[in-house]
């Protein structure tokens, strides 16, 4: 294994594409699979916009699309696929790996603290529940029309929060990264910022970040709004035009507000078919993340966005072939970088599970089983995809390199 430095640069989009890249010096032999090594340099919804091609898995054409300098690689959470995610170890071995930015999602506390959790509910994702002091802060709330019991970083200050300790959210998929349970402490959105500089300065090329306000129209119900906590801190620290900044969001108009208000790129997450934004249904608008993707609604996006982030299955159907979404995208001026990336054969679509030896079933596999997820990738490039988000970015910067 080598280490090759690329040239960096800046698009309009935002983010500096390169970066440290690990090259592999030989390719990777399609339909490798397996469960990952010891070390984590081992191989790595529904329909959406546009008629699908008939037949099976999307193929790969001749042309292989295009290369690394020409995609933005976004670590998911950091490098989940190795360390619990939103943690220092996550975001520093995404960065370290090569990864061009990292993802980090913004929930907010009972005292107006922004912190890094996928979720407002926390009860997966740390210690609380061994915390018998906390006990009767377990509720249930309703957060996007769905209920959901746990315990909430709404309900807590950040000083309380600081006690707990972040572990594995998927243990059965990732029994190797529950060995880091209880390392890593909730980090707020200033820490991550500066642990970024820090990486940004070690090695020498900016280690960009995307912001996502996790549940906009919850947040503002209660009284907590995300957004002007966020933009307070990115003007204090002079990053309210900075293109290594992309704010993402599944909801459409607190991106259309934040468009007013920041010169960052924006970028509309798009969930699955049927699935509608949260603050449309709160206003009564019976629009669904489906009208987002036609022609008229991705041109109303580009009016506010740079990007669009959808659900990987929006772009290749996983029993299908690929919709026409990246095209429609390209065609009002929006750049795509669809989620979530994963090696492990759950994530893949089912031509390109493995089993872990020769000749066994995927279905009789253990969870943490890698597919062929050289061969997602590669449908993926010859799509054009602008950018991924992905849980394994050294798996995705081998794909690309």
């Amino acid at each position: 294994m080598e280490i090759t430095r690329r040239a960096a640069f800046v698009t309009a989009g935002g983010l500096a594409t390169v970066g440290l890249v690990a090259c592999s010096n030989t390719a990777p032999a399609p339909g490798a699979a397996g469960t990952p090594g010891a070390g984590p340099a081992g191989a790595a919804g529904a329909a959406g916009s546009g008629a699908a091609s008939s037949g099976g898995a999307a193929p790969t054409p001749t042309t292989p699309g295009p290369g690394r300098s020409a995609v933005t690689i976004v670590g998911h959470r950091g490098a989940c696929g190795y360390r619990p995610e939103h943690t220092v170890d996550s975001y520093s071995l995404a960065a370290r790996f090569g990864a061009d930015a990292v993802d980090v999602d913004l929930c907010s506390t009972r005292d107006g603290h922004l912190v890094a959790r996928h979720e407002p509910e926390i009860g997966g994702t740390t210690d609380v529940a061994a915390h018998p002091e906390f006990a009767s802060r377990r509720t249930t709330k309703v957060i996007d029309s769905l209920p959901t019991t746990g315990w909430f970083t709404v309900d807590f200050t950040l000083a309380e929060l600081k006690t707990l300790r972040v572990v594995e959210r998927i243990p059965a998929t990732r029994p190797h990264n529950t060995l880091y349970n209880g390392r890593g402490e909730i980090l707020t959105f200033d820490e991550v910022l500066h642990l970024l500089d820090d990486l940004s300065r070690e090695l020498g090329r900016r280690v960009g970040i995307l912001p996502e306000v996790k549940h906009s129209t919850f947040h503002r119900s209660i009284g907590l709004p995300i957004e002007p906590t966020m933009v307070d801190t990115l003007k204090r620290r002079n990053m309210q035009a900075d293109p290594h900044v992309i704010i993402q969001s599944f909801e459409t108009t607190n991106l259309k507000e934040l468009k007013t208000q920041l010169g960052c790129p924006l970028l509309q997450l798009v969930d699955s078919t049927g699935v509608a934004p949260a603050d449309l249904v709160a206003a009564g608008d019976r629009r669904t993340f489906d009208d987002l993707v036609t022609p008229a609604g991705l041109r109303e996006v580009a009016g506010y966005a740079t990007w669009i982030g959808p659900s990987k299955e929006r772009v290749i159907v996983p029993t299908g072939g690929p919709t026409s979404l990246v095209t429609d995208a390209k065609a009002v001026g929006l750049k795509t970088m669809p989620y979530t990336f994963r090696n492990e054969n759950e994530f893949l679509p089912p031509a390109l599970q493995r089993g872990e030896q020769p000749g066994q079933p995927p279905q009789a596999a253990p969870k943490s089983t890698y597919g062929d997820a050289f061969a997602e990738y590669a449908q993926y490039r010859a799509l054009g995809v602008e950018g991924l988000f992905s849980d394994n970015s050294d798996t995705a910067i081998a794909a690309f390199g």
